[in-house]
C-alpha cells in the first residue's frame, strides 16, 4: 500500500468535518443517534421547519455522512458509519460534556408531535390501507 502524504490525508479527513462544522448538523446527528429518523421526527425533536432541516440533510448526504431509505411517504435517515457517534461523543468529552449521557437522553426522548410509524406505531400509514 502506497503511503499518502499528510496533506492528502488531511484533505480526506476535512471533508466530513467541514460538513459537521455546523451546530444544526450536529443537532441532527444527535437526534438520529444510533437509529434512524424521518424529517417529521427531526422537526418534532428540534423544533425547526421541514425546509430548513432538509437543507442540512442534503449537505450531510452529499458528504456521505447519512444514508436514507424510503418507506411509503416517509424517508428515514441514518448514519452511514456508526463511527460518527464516537466522533460526536469524543467532541462532547473535549467540551466537558458526557457523550454517553448526551446520547442516552436523546435515545430515550419521545416526540408526541411526530406522527411517523416509528413514533406512533398505532397510526396506520395511508399507503398500507
Amino acid at each position: 500500500m502506497k503511503k499518502q502524504p499528510i496533506p492528502e490525508i488531511s484533505e480526506q479527513i476535512a471533508i466530513p468535518l467541514e460538513a459537521l462544522a455546523s451546530p444544526q448538523r450536529i443537532a441532527i446527528l444527535l437526534a438520529i443517534g444510533h437509529g434512524e429518523a424521518c424529517v417529521c421526527h427531526l422537526e418534532s425533536a428540534l423544533g425547526w421547519r421541514q425546509a430548513y432541516i432538509s437543507q442540512h440533510l442534503m449537505a450531510l448526504r452529499k458528504a456521505d455522512i447519512l444514508e436514507d431509505r424510503r418507506a411509503g411517504r416517509y424517508v428515514y435517515y441514518r448514519l452511514r458509519n456508526s463511527s460518527y457517534v464516537d466522533l460526536l461523543k469524543a467532541a462532547a468529552n473535549v467540551c466537558g460534556l458526557s457523550g454517553e449521557t448526551l446520547f442516552m437522553l436523546i435515545d430515550t426522548e419521545t416526540y408526541s408531535a411526530c406522527e411517523c410509524p416509528h413514533c406512533s406505531p398505532d397510526i396506520i400509514p395511508i399507503e398500507s390501507l
